[in-house]
């Protein structure tokens, strides 16, 4: 199948050629007839597979056809800053020969930030991709009138409920007009999520591209590890791999994230952080320069595990086990686009050894245990002893 299969106008063809775009993903083939015809969908797809793109050129389609220039014709709800940039950046490739305007909505930033999006809102861009936070400050305030509103999507639904915005949600969708086309897409489908399907979609049309899974092409494997030896084996792991132009390394606190940084820069190697801590603009900077290769190694929270369209990544170290399996999924996903191949590295302590195998048993399969190098602690040989049996009490949470 190719992409004039969908009859899109040849502006938005010609978008597609300059992104680079040449035949659709699985989910691009499945969504778009759904959205081109007006009906509701709720598409089950993880990171990396396209679905960004199964949205964004339907509802550019559908803007070229139907909008009368009333205001805001589509709304695309995500979790965080970095993926509203992410998509609106999507946009604005997409609809280059198409005069269009959209515009991200997002929290924190300077006041020119707040004036520029909420002038946004108030002259109508075509498109608004809002987190929830700053786009109910704006409602609230009388800002932004959607009442000619033809189309909301919801991006990334599961981590949305994840980071408690259900009910930030809910009362978004208060303001919306009735009627309008509902499009959700998440990763993975928990209780909760059909639960808010079943409050927005009407009589939807539902896509399954496979369950949240790693990409096949990731090599994944496994070090049982001491807390302590965790540095000396990430530097053993990063010595002579000058060939490998890109790696993220993941840790669930900042306070890891910024002694491993400090770390290894005094090792000599060319790396960077990011975490909560930083400015926008600091992240927007990171995240440009790592882009662009100006240095090697990327250390991060898992604020860039998700929304953040980073190609080529060679190599995914988890320095420590990610609190959810869905978040293994996305992490591990960072690596392996497309058709490309990758290795991805999971640190496991002996408090961790439970947490892992539930992410185990999330993804169908076990993962391969590797020996520790030689030179890393005592040349223990990754034994993982049996569970000892708890008493009835729920284990306690890894909390940052």
């Amino acid at each position: 199948m190719d992409f004039k299969d969908f009859l899109f106008d040849s502006p938005i063809l010609e978008g597609i050629e300059a992104m680079g775009f040449q035949m659709p993903t699985a989910i691009q083939e499945k969504a778009i007839p759904v959205i081109l015809n007006g009906d509701d969908l709720i598409g089950c797809a993880q990171t990396g597979t396209g679905k960004t793109a199964a949205y964004i050129l339907p509802l550019l389609q559908q803007l070229l056809k139907s909008h009368d220039k009333k205001g805001t014709y589509a709304l695309i709800l995500v979790p965080t800053r970095e993926l509203a940039q992410q998509i609106d950046q999507h946009l604005q490739g997409f609809a280059y020969y198409l005069s269009l305007s959209s515009a991200p909505v997002y929290g924190g930033g300077s006041g020119d930030i707040w004036e520029k999006q909420k002038k946004a809102v108030q002259t109508g861009a075509d498109i608004i991709v809002a987190t929830p936070g700053r786009l109910i400050s704006l409602l609230v305030l009388g800002h932004m009138k959607p009442e000619n509103l033809k189309v909301l999507v919801l991006d990334e639904a599961d981590r949305m409920l994840d980071m408690g915005f259900y009910e930030d949600i809910i009362q978004i969708i208060d303001y919306l007009p009735a009627r309008r086309q509902n499009l959700m897409f998440s990763a993975t489908m928990p209780p909760k999520i059909r639960e808010l399907a079943k409050k927005i979609l009407k009589s939807p049309v539902e896509i399954n591209i496979g369950l949240a899974r790693p990409p096949e092409k990731v090599l994944q494997a496994v070090y049982m590890v001491d807390d302590e030896e965790k540095r000396e084996l990430v530097r053993d792991l990063l010595r002579g791999k000058e060939d490998l132009k890109s790696i993220l390394i993941f840790s669930s606190t900042k306070k890891n994230v910024k002694t491993l940084f400090s770390r290894l820069k005094s090792d000599g190697f060319a790396v960077n952080a990011m975490h909560s801590d930083l400015e926008q603009k600091e992240r927007e900077e990171v995240i440009a320069s790592f882009k662009n290769r100006k240095f090697q190694i990327l250390i991060a929270t898992d604020i860039v595990s998700r929304g953040i369209d980073i190609e080529n990544i060679d190599l995914v170290i988890n320095y420590d086990v990610p609190h959810d399996a869905e978040d293994y999924v996305h992490r591990v996903g960072r690596t392996a686009r497309a058709k490309n191949s990758g290795v991805a590295l999971t640190f496991v302590n002996k408090f961790e050894r439970r947490k892992f195998r539930n992410i185990e048993q999330f993804i169908g399969s076990e993962v391969f245990r590797v020996p520790l190098p030689a030179n890393t602690g005592n040349d223990r040989k990754n034994k993982e002893p049996p569970l000892k049996k708890r008493g009835r009490g729920r284990p306690r949470k890894n909390r940052e």
